[in-house]
């Protein structure tokens, strides 16, 4: 979340800062829950503010679904999930009818420890596939992915999309780890894989 997005806030408002990062849950999202039910009581507008899209793996389905609960009225902002946003901006398109008209998003998380399936990635038939919060599991991806796909299928990390401080870095199912490992690539980012990575020569500035 950029800083500047929170100097639109009314004066005196109060801020609660509820933030994750790789690794680092400050909050669990129990005690979030409790906290936007229990401010929803004692204030007259409370905003739960997300980057890009809520309910695109940013748990905000959950959130409502207790607000609901509570009888608590709220509306629903989209966002623009930055699963698509960051490529585009990065110069990647995500579909491109010379190379690409599907796409999947998938969260690189392994969950299957915490009672849910991991997807099977060697059963994803799109042409692009974009994978949210997957920098620590992307040998596993790459791994997975090369059991049905080239292993020169075009790969892009990108670093701190659409910030001053993004880094797009490409190659392939088989060289994108080492390369990772040797720019020091760091969370948070988007990796996108497919054909479309290759249109970046062609869009990009």
């Amino acid at each position: 979340m950029n800083p500047e997005i929170l100097q639109g806030a009314k004066k005196g408002a109060k801020l609660i800062f509820v933030g994750k990062e790789p690794g680092r849950h400050i909050i669990a999202q129990e005690e979030i829950n409790r906290i936007i039910i229990d401010e929803s009581a004692k204030c007259e507008i409370v905003v739960r503010l997300k980057g890009g899209d809520p309910f695109v793996f940013g748990r905000g389905g959950e959130e409502a679904r207790e607000l609901r609960r509570y009888g608590i009225e709220f509306e629903v902002v989209p966002g623009v999930t930055s699963a698509i946003a960051v490529p585009e901006a990065a110069g990647i398109p995500i579909t491109d009818r010379r190379v690409a008209s599907s796409f999947t998003i998938i969260t690189g998380h392994r969950a299957a420890h915490k009672g849910r399936k991991e997807v099977d990635l060697s059963r994803v038939e799109s042409d692009t596939i974009i994978v949210l919060m997957g920098l620590g599991n992307l040998e596993h991806i790459t791994g997975e992915l090369m059991k049905t796909r080239s292993p020169t299928t075009p790969v892009a990390v990108i670093q701190q999309g659409t910030t001053k401080s993004e880094k797009v870095l490409t190659g392939t199912l088989e060289d994108i780890v080492n390369k990772v490992l040797e720019e020091k690539i760091r969370a948070p980012t988007i990796i996108v894989i497919g054909e479309v990575v290759n249109l970046r020569r062609e869009i990009a500035p």
